[in-house]
C-alpha cells in the first residue's frame, strides 16, 4: 500500500519542473541539452521566467541561484528567503520550496545539479559533509563578501561556459568547479556549529532527525530519547538555538508535509494524513484547521481553484 501511495507523489525532475511552471511552449527550452537533468549553470535573465507560482514542491536536483541585481524571494522549509545582490540561495534535494509571487526582474546565475554527480572520481560522500548548506538541515542563504564576488562568478561562468558549449557536458569537470564553488561559499556559509554550544549542537541533530522521521514519529519523547537527553532539556535547548521549542518544529514539519502531500499528489485526505503519521484522519484534519485556518478538504479545494 506505501509504495503504491509514494508513486502518486511528485516530485521533479529539472524537465518535469520546467514543463510545469516556465510552460511547455516556452523557448528557452532549447537551452536545454539531453544532460541537463543532472547538470545545467545558465544566466537567470536567459531561463528562468516563472509564469507560474510554485506551490509546495521538491525536486531531484539541488539548485544554487545567485542574484546579481534585484530581488528573489521564495520559501524554503517554513522559511521566507528574500535574497539580493550578491547572495546565493541554496536549495538541498529533497527540500520543500515554494514560490508565491512570481517576480522576473532579479538577475544572477542559476546551477542545478543532481547529488550524484558530486559522487564520483574527485568527490566523495564525507566530502560532503563540509558543506552545511546542502544539508536539508543547513541556512540556505548565503552572503558574499563584494570583493569575493568575483571569485564567485568566474566558477560560474566557467560552469555556465562547460554546459554550453560543449555537446555533451563533462561532469567530471563540472564536478571539480562545483566543489571549488563550494569552497568558495563555505567561507561565508552559517555552518552547523562543530564545536560550538551544546544546545546548537543538539539542536542540529534534532532537525536531522526530523527530517528523516517525520512521517511516524510525532513525539518529543522519541528524539530525546535518539539524542540521549530529556524531553525537557531537548524543548529548551532548541529554543534557545532556534527561537521555536522542539514541538513547534515538529508541528511546522509535519504541516509542511502535509501541504507539499496535497499539492503534489492524487492521495486522499485519508491517506495523507497517513504519510504524516496521523493514522485517525479527524485528528489531522483538527490539527491542520488549528495551524491553516482551513481544513486539509477546504485547502485542497482551494489549490484546484488556483
Amino acid at each position: 500500500m506505501r509504495n503504491q501511495a509514494n508513486e502518486k507523489i511528485k516530485t521533479y525532475g529539472s524537465k518535469g519542473f520546467r514543463d510545469r511552471f516556465l510552460g511547455e511552449e516556452n523557448p528557452m527550452h532549447l537551452l536545454f541539452k539531453s544532460n541537463s537533468d543532472h547538470f545545467f549553470c545558465l544566466k537567470v535573465e536567459e531561463m528562468m521566467q516563472l509564469r507560474y507560482t510554485v506551490p509546495p514542491s521538491k525536486h531531484s536536483c539541488s539548485t544554487l541561484l545567485f542574484i546579481t541585481s534585484g530581488t528573489h524571494i521564495m520559501k524554503v522549509g517554513f522559511e521566507e528567503y528574500h535574497t539580493y545582490a550578491n547572495e546565493f540561495i541554496v536549495v538541498p534535494a529533497g527540500q520543500v520550496f515554494s514560490i508565491e509571487q512570481i517576480n522576473n526582474n532579479h538577475r544572477g546565475i542559476i546551477c542545478q545539479f543532481h547529488p550524484d554527480i558530486l559522487i564520483g572520481k574527485y568527490g566523495n560522500r564525507e566530502m560532503l559533509n563540509d558543506f552545511d548548506f546542502l544539508k536539508i538541515s543547513g541556512t540556505p542563504k548565503i552572503s558574499i563578501p563584494e570583493k569575493e564576488t568575483v571569485f564567485i562568478l568566474n566558477l560560474l561562468n566557467r560552469l555556465q561556459t562547460e554546459y554550453l558549449e560543449n555537446e555533451i557536458t563533462d561532469l567530471n569537470i563540472v564536478q571539480s568547479y562545483l566543489m571549488a564553488l563550494f569552497c568558495e561559499m563555505n567561507k561565508n556559509a552559517v555552518k552547523i556549529p562543530k564545536n560550538g554550544t551544546a544546545a546548537a549542537i543538539l539542536s542540529t541533530k534534532f532537525k536531522e532527525l526530523i527530517h528523516a522521521n517525520i512521517k511516524s514519529q510525532h513525539q518529543v519523547n522519541y528524539y530525546a530519547s535518539l539524542l540521549n537527553v530529556t524531553p525537557n532539556h531537548l524543548n529548551k535547548s532548541v529554543k534557545s538555538a532556534t527561537g521555536k521549542s522542539a514541538t513547534k518544529w515538529i508541528e511546522e514539519s509535519i504541516l509542511l508535509e502535509s501541504k507539499y502531500l496535497l499539492h503534489q499528489s492524487t492521495l486522499s485526505i485519508s491517506d495523507i494524513a497517513m504519510q504524516v503519521g496521523h493514522e485517525d484522519q479527524s485528528y489531522f484534519s483538527r490539527f491542520f484547521k488549528k495551524h491553516e485556518g482551513v481544513t486539509p478538504g477546504q485547502y485542497r479545494k482551494m489549490i484546484d481553484k488556483s
